[in-house]
């Protein structure tokens, strides 16, 4: 249940200082994944979900996933920010090495923490200890889930992520930091100097104190906003990405508001942020010149920005065109 609300407060020195990760965090994707893998029935990570289990037990590790790693995703409050070094934005194994060298009084402390918000299992006292041991043992564990359970959905983690983080990169560098803090809406929004959002442990506010900000977009992250527990560590903030494809042409509510080349039209300019006229011809079922007027009629609406660059014209999705995708759009898990 969401109890409270994010506010991130900004200084000038904060604006300049926004970062976005160079690709998906290993590690925050991990912990996000295990919400996901505990949850049943449909969704848009359901065919993940199956087969990562099925992966998992074949590889032995089911047991260990459910009796040392989920149990630490046990609260939606709180887990601990040792599993989740800022390394590991350079790869699997910067972050599982990174995670291995923990200080033991560190997850002493935050295991303590956790012990505050959920029963832990008695398999996880040699780790709530900060036995040296146990924490290696975990690093071992998180290296063998994450490659057994993202592999084979590498692609799609990539792709979600990566078209969220170029529309990101397209509008910083084409607007400003300003905007590209606005594109974030509906999930996050931008009203200067606080970026708030939906919280799910209550009201919070961060004082950002000249120390900037990343952003890191998420492929299992779901439905709000995640940020580090310790204020005094390096401020990050992970958010959900769409996981969604392409509606069928006839397919919903957003066609029958739109028609369905438009509706198409729209989804594309969201999954593929700051792309071309000519793009958008490619990628939906329509002409050059039949994607420039569905562009020019958003654009006119108010869903889409549409600028000149030279002779190409880049499309971007507005807060309005997030907010009416969003409300036409069932919601994923």
């Amino acid at each position: 249940m969401i109890t409270g609300t994010l506010r991130i407060r900004f200084t000038a020195d904060d604006l300049a200082r926004v970062r976005i990760a160079p690709g998906p965090d290993p590690l925050w994707e991990m912990m996000m994944s295990l919400f996901r893998l505990r949850e049943q029935g449909g969704g848009s990570v359901a065919n993940w979900r199956r087969k990562a289990r099925r992966d998992l037990a074949a590889a032995g590790l089911l047991t260990r996933v459910r009796t040392e790693l989920m149990p630490l995703a046990a609260s939606g409050a709180y887990f601990p920010d040792f599993l989740t070094p800022l390394q590991a934005q350079n790869g699997l194994e910067a972050g599982t090495s990174m995670l291995a060298d923990t200080p033991p009084i560190r997850v002493r402390r935050e295991m303590d923490v956790l012990r505050a918000h959920t029963a832990l299992p008695a398999g996880l006292d040699d780790l709530a200890r900060g036995e040296v041991r146990a924490i290696r043992r975990l690093s071992r564990l998180v290296d063998a889930y994450c490659r057994t359970t993202f592999s084979a959905h590498r692609p799609h983690i990539q792709t979600a992520v990566g078209h969220a983080r170029a529309g990101l990169v397209r509008q910083l560098s084409m607007h400003g930091v300003d905007d590209m803090l606005a594109r974030l809406a509906p999930v996050l929004l931008w009203r200067p100097p606080v970026l708030t959002a939906r919280y799910p442990a209550g009201d919070r506010e961060i004082e950002l104190r000249g120390r900037g900000l990343t952003l890191i977009p998420s492929y299992f992250c779901q439905g709000t906003p995640v940020a580090l527990a310790d204020d005094g560590l390096p401020p990050v903030l992970v958010y959900p990405v769409s996981r969604r494809s392409l509606p069928a042409p006839d397919d919903g509510p957003l066609a029958d508001l739109l028609g369905a080349t438009r509706a198409a039209v729209l989804s594309t300019i969201a999954l593929y942020p700051g792309c071309t006229t000519s793009e958008l011809a490619r990628r939906t079922p329509v002409s050059l010149s039949g994607a420039s007027k569905h562009a020019q009629v958003l654009h006119r609406s108010g869903f889409i920005t549409s600028t000149r660059q030279a002779n190409l014209v880049i499309h971007e999705l507005t807060a309005l065109g997030a907010a009416v995708l969003h409300h036409h759009q069932p919601d994923g898990p």
